[in-house]
């Protein structure tokens, strides 16, 4: 009987099962920094880690490493392929690392939170120790930005964004509405009077925010039912919110902030608010992560906690601490001075 022939071969399986270990090993070399430390890394010999490298580059018909007797690096076309096999990596990492965390145990790992100044400063910070108490077993890296950061480049688990939202990209859960502030010192307040509507603004001393972009954020406000946005001429700018609180505690003018940094500040009569009747409503304190079908049990964890801790803090101004006696002075006419 005449044999069949056999079947072609399939090129993704044939392409795959030629270069799967050689990615592997490359990666690890070019994380690694070295042959030696990679072959470490995975339990095999150097020259198995280096004859699974030069099938890949054979294979793909680029060099992508220097190797000297000194050094290893890599190549433009190396630093390529690893940036291209990055993403993909990735995604097996966390497809096993779900899988394990679905099966053992109690919640552990790495946590990355990204979380602007301000509001990781004065409300996630305090947080975490009691967090880590509950959960000694998972780590946490709290990074300190003012930019949106991609979550995906920038490998950040959850981010808190301040604001109005605007990024359709991620799943976002409103923690709680983000309430501004209009406040001076007393000492400014009785000197120069406060304004009574926006437009009374460009009679006073302000003080700007100049964002990490380089360009100076803007007051928001609510006027006749519309949003109104401005930039009033600034007597100071300053590139973060607690320099900002210092310099009008200190009686430098009149800043636009947000309620968890003032309120305290506002209940005992060190600074006093106004503007409190236009003050916009549509900014929040958000939560942020990518879409995942299975979340980890740390990522769960966190979100639950944190969610529940800062709903229960006093973040808001109340009414009567903004908007009392002693605030809403009449301005008096004069001139941005001290």
């Amino acid at each position: 009987m005449k044999a069949q022939p056999l079947p072609a071969p399939d090129p993704l399986t044939t392409s795959f099962t030629a270069s799967y270990a050689g990615v592997v090993a490359f990666i690890t070399v070019a994380t690694e920094g070295s042959f030696a430390r990679a072959a470490d890394r995975l339990g095999i010999g150097r020259s198995a880690v280096s004859r699974s490298v030069q099938r890949l580059e054979d294979h793909l018909g680029a060099r992508l490493l220097s190797r000297t007797t000194r050094s290893t690096s890599l190549t433009s076309e190396g630093e390529m392929f690893l940036e291209n096999c990055r993403p993909g990596v990735e995604h097996i990492l966390r497809a096993l690392e779900e899988i394990r965390d679905l099966r053992d145990g109690p919640p552990k790992g790495l946590l990355r939170i990204s979380s602007t100044p301000g509001f990781g400063r004065k409300v996630l910070a305090p947080l975490m120790g009691e967090f880590r108490l509950a959960h000694p077993a998972i780590s946490i890296e709290l990074l300190l930005d003012e930019r949106n950061v991609d979550l995906a480049v920038d490998r950040v688990d959850i981010a808190f964004r301040d604001g109005r939202l605007e990024d359709s990209q991620v799943i976002a859960k409103k923690l709680i509405p983000m309430q501004m502030v209009v406040c001076a010192s007393p000492g400014y307040a009785a000197r120069n009077g406060l304004p009574r509507s926006v437009d009374e603004l460009a009679r006073h001393m302000c003080i700007n925010r100049r964002l990490a972009g380089g360009r100076l954020r803007t007051w928001d406000f609510k006027v006749e039912g519309q949003p109104q946005s401005l930039v009033p001429d600034g007597s100071v700018v300053l590139n973060d919110d607690d320099l900002i609180m210092s310099a009008v505690m200190n009686g430098h003018g009149l800043a636009q902030l947000p309620a968890y940094q003032v309120c305290a500040a506002l209940r005992e009569g060190t600074l006093v608010a106004c503007l409190q009747s236009h003050a916009p409503d549509d900014r929040g304190h958000y939560l942020c992560y990518l879409s995942r079908r299975q979340l980890p049990k740390r990522m769960r964890a966190f979100i639950d906690f944190v969610t529940t801790r800062v709903r229960g803090l006093d973040l808001d101004c109340p009414v009567e601490v903004v908007a009392g006696g002693r605030i809403d002075k009449p301005a008096e006419q004069g001139s941005k001075g001290t």
